[in-house]
């Protein structure tokens, strides 16, 4: 899950350098190397997506060519698809828990962010398993002697697009309701007394309000759309993600796998660059948040009733019944599933999850005091954003975009070595520091936006009266900025170590021959339609990112 960190990072802010807070030139050059290397990272693999390598393409690409327009196609419906969804499911359920109260809103309000535990990929399987012909609802319809006829083929573009709008929708629905819990009664207040109904109110006033909201949010799906791998696999759909895995391990050609990649990253960065654009035509002021509760309306009758049943639907399709379905197939293989593999297979998941937390929180960390140092400087605003470019890009162009630059270095390394008469071992021998490399590269802008929101509440005048007091440098950071930034850091933490366990494709393209983890065993079994098998996997996953999700809902009630 990195839908707080990630949209902080999408709708961020530069911060106005404060008075007074002039670094030590020796740390403010340290600062930008720091930077500079961090967007030479970025600048180094985007080049190597545009130069594609010098081996011959041109077999590969008469094959390709005819595939591109559906493969488009494919990925910009799809996106347009989940992009809707999500925005309708997301804005009207975070109107109902933070705008009414009926019953079991209080327990609706946290429980709808469940989904995000679960991964995309692992709620596709689960889908077509229970939905597909062969599944148990269509087997106990023809058993009861209905027929199973009418209902829509999971196994379709319409399955895909369900499959990520139940599994992306709370992005939307965090960032919807908190903005209507910052200024959405206030506003519903003040257009109903010049006259507006409170349904009129709604589109008039409410949503074009938290418009920025929602564009932050519908924006982090579309992201994730463009960048989903295993979900569009599960169900066969074609779409630049799996065309890249193709041109990679099924055509062997690392060239045109890049080339395809650079043409899905400029598509998402167009989609960031229109996004954001649009956004600052606008300007939006914050009204006053009240938290009591006494403005809200209490539904009654019918009404309560279907708000109950549409939450209820939302949260048993996208997390109850997928998580008891996981465990029954769990129930029925783990004597011959569960062995000493699975050890290892959790060992490595926790280990690359914690290791990739870590790196990350502290690269963030880092580039959060930069940029506080900097302040509004071009050249720093321009090393920030493509330092923290990475959520933008899809995990396989990431995947190609690193091991391109390696392999040309291995080359090279290979002439020389042979030159000198020995032989050296290739850097791409499945080098662990090459996949937390990707990981940081993936998820740094998901740990900076939690660490920046957080410096964001150290103001001048905190910064001031400790300086007054006799606190400054080292001791200032320790005892003034880090105790208030413990909450983002431990917010950007859980959220990359939940991001790093479901984090497929980059794992299964760069990591150690024979390293595998959760996430790769649940793409080997459901690649192959043993869903039973993949289910221990896939519940390990979805119970490990459990405890960072209520974590972070606890966090987002308390700023709330």
């Amino acid at each position: 899950m990195h839908a707080e960190g990630g949209v902080a990072a999408l709708t961020e802010n530069i911060a106005i350098p404060f008075p007074g807070d002039v670094p030590h030139r020796g740390r403010r050059r340290g600062g930008w190397a720091f930077a500079a290397l961090l967007a030479a990272l970025w600048l180094l693999m985007f080049a190597a997506l545009l130069a594609g390598g010098d081996g011959d393409t041109a077999a590969v690409w008469t094959h390709l060519a005819r595939r591109l327009p559906e493969l488009l196609a494919n990925t910009l419906v799809l996106a347009l698809g989940v992009g809707l969804g999500t925005l309708a499911l997301g804005a009207g359920l975070a109107w109902l828990t933070a705008l009414h109260e009926f019953p079991g809103s209080r327990f609706f309000s946290w429980a709808l962010v469940l989904p995000l535990a679960l991964p995309a990929y692992v709620l596709g399987f689960v889908l077509i398993g229970l939905l597909d012909f062969s599944g148990p609802l269509q087997s106990f319809l023809r058993e009861a002697g209905f027929s199973s006829g009418w209902m829509p083929q999971i196994r379709s573009r319409g399955g895909v697009m369900l499959a990520l709008t139940l599994a992306l929708y709370p992005y939307v629905y965090l960032l919807a309701r908190e903005a209507f819990l910052s200024q959405g009664q206030r506003v519903l207040e003040t257009a109903q007394s010049l006259g507006d109904s409170r349904g009129r109110a709604l589109f008039r006033a409410v949503l074009p309000m938290s418009r920025p909201w929602l564009a932050a949010g519908v924006s982090l799906v579309l992201m994730e759309t463009l960048a989903d791998f295993g979900t569009v696999s599960v169900f066969n759909y074609e779409t630049f993600t799996t065309a890249i895995y193709k041109a990679w391990y099924g055509l062997f050609s690392l060239q045109a796998a890049g080339q395809l990649a650079a043409c899905l990253v400029s598509l998402a960065l167009l989609l960031l660059v229109l996004e954001q654009r649009q956004r600052l035509r606008q300007r939006y002021a914050l009204v006053s948040r009240g938290r009591d509760g006494s403005g809200k309306p209490r539904l009654h009758g019918w009404r309560a009733g279907l708000a109950c049943v549409l939450s209820g639907a939302v949260l048993v399709a996208g997390f109850a019944l997928p998580m008891a379905q996981l465990a029954l197939w769990t129930l029925e293989v783990w004597r011959e599933e569960l062995d000493e593999r699975y050890a290892a297979f959790l060992g490595h998941s926790v280990l690359m999850a914690a290791a990739g937390a870590l790196l990350t929180v502290a690269a963030a960390f880092a580039l959060t005091l930069f940029k506080r140092r900097a302040g509004l400087e071009p050249g720093a605003v321009l090393a920030v954003r493509l330092a923290t470019l990475g959520y933008a890009v899809p995990g396989t162009v990431l995947a190609v975009g690193i091991v391109t630059p390696l392999a040309w270095l291995d080359q090279w390394l290979g002439a020389l070595t042979d030159a000198w008469g020995f032989e050296a071992a290739p850097l791409l021998g499945g080098s662990l520091a090459v996949l937390l490399l990707a990981y940081l590269a993936r998820f740094l802008a998901v740990a900076f936006g939690a660490v920046d929101s957080a410096m964001q509440r150290v103001t001048p005048a905190m910064e001031d009266a400790s300086r007054s007091l006799g606190v400054s440098g080292l001791s200032l950071w320790l005892r003034l900025h880090l105790p208030l930034l413990r909450g983002g850091l431990l917010s950007g933490a859980l959220l990359v170590f939940v991001d790093v366990m479901k984090e497929m494709p980059m794992t299964l393209l760069i990591r150690p021959f024979g390293w595998d983890n959760l996430a790769v065993r649940v793409f080997e079994m459901v690649s192959e339609g043993l869903w039973e098998r993949a289910a221990p996997s896939a519940l390990a996953l979805a119970l490990a990112g459990l405890l960072p999700v209520a974590l972070l809902i606890r966090t987002t009630e308390r700023s709330a």
